[in-house]
């Protein structure tokens, strides 16, 4: 059958065009590499025709699932016969546990009718799809055993051990879909065999599959072990291969008659019994599984193929971008500029480079290399002296408090050349004001009353505030965290953790604070405008943010953010530097949004084309 080798190579800009940013997990081409939409989709796709009977031609010789199920029947008779197990309540039909009353099914040729209670019984209403000839739809409890795990008390430090001589013990964080468990994060003891189990673990090469909260998330089990009660070690019948159930069960399982829960959905007892399964002949099954490892690993070189590209796309972005910031002179830069822009749609295609592109501008917005510099304007250096005459004013009024003797900036402290005009600078000489908020604000939390802003309301490589999640507070008039009452154009950095992420306080912002986990950088009025916020989301801050890297999280100390050394333009340039970025960034904007619209376009295209396969 070549239907699916058609669908892969026919459409095959339609697979690996379709990016998402989303990251694949540990097993089957995950690589670590972002994921590929329409490669997912296909993936899916492989596992939809395998289970309708799509994926290979059936054989008329084949021996019919039917006789397949009489002799699993009669050895479960004989095995109740001989005591070795209990024979099972029969299943209630869909319809009748719903609470109607179940409709006749007409009989055909591909499946018997159904037969009210009876094993396997399953009404014409309630099969998902017609299935081939010879194939029978099945529940789980009548083509396989399943067990379902259990949590010995977390209290009692005699069920665990570190000690690695226990027996392991699998979460659904120990799972690898579509893959197998070779080691588990936690160990239970004999005691919690003995007492909690009573039986023995799970020999390797059973199939798990969890059914709470990450439904059919499934794995083969390395060696022996148990495991928790959100996952159930599944015993196939030997009528069935262990192969064809393990690759089909996780999209029925996600089909099944689930409950929503907190986290996810979740299966109980009853909805996994009635689980059903499309049962094909044996010899079909083992055709099927051929196939679908055939076709998967094509899709693990069309992933990997996609991934190298992508890999190699950025280099060639990063090495271009990089000339830029290390052009010599105007020339040069000019020379490497048109490099860049005579294949500008071919290197910015996708979010990742835009944002390349974006720290690229704004590192080139403080090298003094975006604008070009205007002999006319007052130097940095008289702009310097009106600050700190300002300053001084400030300190005379006791308004603000004298700033801290700093050393003078060396030339191993310069991280590159400024153009003629320019000035290196330390924060602290233009601040009216740093300080980081004070603790203990729990206790005035409130629904309403003054915003109270945290590192959540900070954004990354961006200054603008995030007000989605937007806390309140109602402090004392004079408290402790008055001294930290935010004012419009007050910059705020994160200053624990992810160290750097910045917000600007716009005009109207109304009362807000912020806690003590977030620097606020107040400029002096002279410097209020965006040239400064600009500067400290560049790249050139960015090493700097990161440079501490403090204990197990990093830290970033006001006494920090006091020497930082960032350039002074002349303030003429600073307002045509930040008019350039806003022009710049508008642009970078509009292409991503064209890309994502393509991507999502190239999504809406795999869909049909799946849609259209199965249909």
């Amino acid at each position: 059958m070549s239907t699916i080798q058609t669908l892969l190579t026919d459409h095959i800009d339609i697979w690996t065009a379709a990016d998402t940013a989303k990251k694949s997990g540990r097993g089957r081409s995950s690589n670590n590499a972002a994921s590929v939409y329409g490669i997912k989709k296909l993936r899916e796709l492989i596992l939809e025709l395998a289970v309708r009977g799509k994926l290979v031609p059936q054989d008329a010789n084949d021996e019919p699932a039917s006789e397949l199920l009489k002799r699993i029947q009669a050895e479960k008779a004989k095995l109740i016969a001989e005591g070795k197990i209990k024979r099972k309540s029969p299943l209630t039909p869909l319809l009748q546990r719903g609470g109607s009353t179940p409709i006749a099914a007409t009989s055909n040729s591909n499946s018997p009718p159904f037969v009210k209670g009876g094993p396997g019984g399953i009404s014409v209403e309630e099969k998902p799809f017609e299935l081939p000839k010879g194939w029978e739809w099945v529940h789980l409890p009548d083509v396989s055993d399943y067990k379902v795990g259990k949590t010995p008390s977390t209290k009692s430090s005699v069920y665990w051990t570190n000690s690695g001589d226990g027996f392991n013990w699998v979460s659904i964080a120990d799972l690898n879909h579509d893959d197998s468990v070779f080691e588990t994060n936690k160990q239970i003891t004999d005691k919690a065999v003995s007492e909690v189990f009573r039986s023995d673990p799970a020999p390797a090469g059973t199939i798990l599959m969890s059914f709470k909260l990450t439904l059919g998330k499934i794995s083969i089990l390395d060696k022996p072990a148990f495991h928790n009660e959100a996952i159930i070690s599944i015993y196939p019948n030997q009528s069935v291969f262990k192969d064809f159930l393990f690759k089909v069960l996780p999209a029925r399982a996600m089909a099944g008659n689930s409950k929503s829960a907190i986290k996810g959905n979740t299966l109980n007892s009853e909805s996994i019994a009635a689980l059903m399964i499309p049962l094909p002949p044996m010899a079909e099954q083992q055709r099927i599984v051929a196939k679908v490892d055939e076709l998967m690993a094509l899709c693990d070189q069309l992933e990997t193929q996609h991934s190298n590209a992508a890999e190699a796309h950025e280099k060639l972005v990063s090495h271009l971008l990089g000339t830029l910031t290390q052009s010599q002179n105007a020339d040069d830069f000019s020379a490497n500029w048109q490099r860049i822009a005579a294949y500008f749609d071919i290197l910015f295609t996708t979010e990742t480079s835009i944002d390349a592109l974006k720290q690229t501008l704004l590192q080139l917005a403080v090298m003094g290399k975006l604008v070009p510099q205007d002999p006319n304007d007052e130097p940095a250096g008289e702009l310097l002296k009106r600050i700190q005459t300002e300053k001084a004013k400030l300190i005379a009024e006791g308004k603000i408090k004298k700033d801290k003797q700093l050393p003078p900036i060396t030339d191993d402290e310069k991280p590159f050349g400024l153009p003629e005009g320019w000035e290196w600078i330390k924060v602290s000489e233009v601040a009216e004001l740093i300080t980081s908020g004070s603790r203990d604000w729990a206790q005035y939390l409130s629904n309403e009353g003054a915003k109270f802003v945290t590192m959540g309301n900070l954004s990354r490589g961006s200054y603008e505030l995030r007000l989605g999640n937007m806390r309140h507070v109602n402090p004392p008039k004079d408290g402790e965290g008055s001294r930290t009452k935010l004012e419009a154009n007050d910059l705020l950095i994160s200053i624990t953790g992810d160290v750097g992420n910045l917000g600007r306080i716009p005009e109207d912002f109304g009362d807000a604070y912020i806690n003590q986990h977030t620097c606020l950088l107040r400029f002096v009025s002279q410097c209020r405008n965006r040239y400064f916020p600009e500067v400290m989301r560049s790249p050139m801050a960015a090493m700097q943010f990161n440079a501490p890297q403090r204990g197990i999280k990093n830290s970033f100390r006001l006494g920090d953010l006091d020497e930082m050394v960032i350039p002074l333009p002349p303030l003429a340039e600073q307002h045509r530097i930040v008019a350039k970025v806003d022009e710049l960034m508008a642009l970078c904007d509009q292409l991503k949004t064209r890309i994502t619209e393509a991507n999502q376009l190239q999504q809406k295209l795999a869909d049909v084309v799946v849609e259209r396969a199965i249909s």
